[in-house]
């Protein structure tokens, strides 16, 4: 790949980040009605599947196990989930989706695309997910640094 993109580089990056701030808060004005946040609907996405514990949900969804169990106590308090204990490992809790919180995830899923911009049409929305799926898969792989020597070195993917 030619690097001559490399004079846009931070602009594009800088870019990158200022949308995500504004999605992530628009996406949380939006579901502060229904006492949520994109970080709580994200833990309630992952285990409406099946329950999980907290290290198999951390990891699902790319947080530290501490991180997780603030959002988790908040969810359990506001009765969207329940921490049961795990029967073949005492030790261990499952949380699981309770009634509450399956309806509330099908309501903060429609508030979330209710509050995107209605400006973009369906293809301009197909070709920004396949572009921004392309960046993304980019920026998991190791990125080449200059060695000390020149060459070049990869540096750890942090997860």
């Amino acid at each position: 790949m030619t690097r001559d993109i490399e004079p846009n580089l931070q602009g594009t990056y800088r870019l990158v980040m200022t949308a995500a701030r504004l999605i992530r808060r628009r996406q949380d004005e939006a579901l502060a009605p229904l006492n949520l946040t994109r970080a709580a609907v994200i833990a309630l996405e992952a285990i409406a599947p099946r329950p999980l514990n907290q290290e198999q949900l951390a990891a699902k969804v790319h947080v530290q196990s501490q991180t997780l169990g603030r959002v988790i106590a908040r969810l359990e308090a506001g009765g969207f989930v329940t921490r049961t204990r795990n029967p073949a490992d005492r030790r261990e809790l499952h949380v699981q989706l309770t009634s509450a919180g399956r309806a509330a995830l099908a309501t903060a899923r429609q508030t979330e695309i209710d509050a995107f911009p209605s400006t973009m049409d369906v293809a301009d929305w197909q070709v920004f997910q396949e572009q921004l799926e392309r960046f993304v898969n980019a920026v998991r792989l190791p990125s080449p640094r200059p060695a000390p020597d020149g060459g070049a070195t990869q540096r750890p993917v942090r997860q």
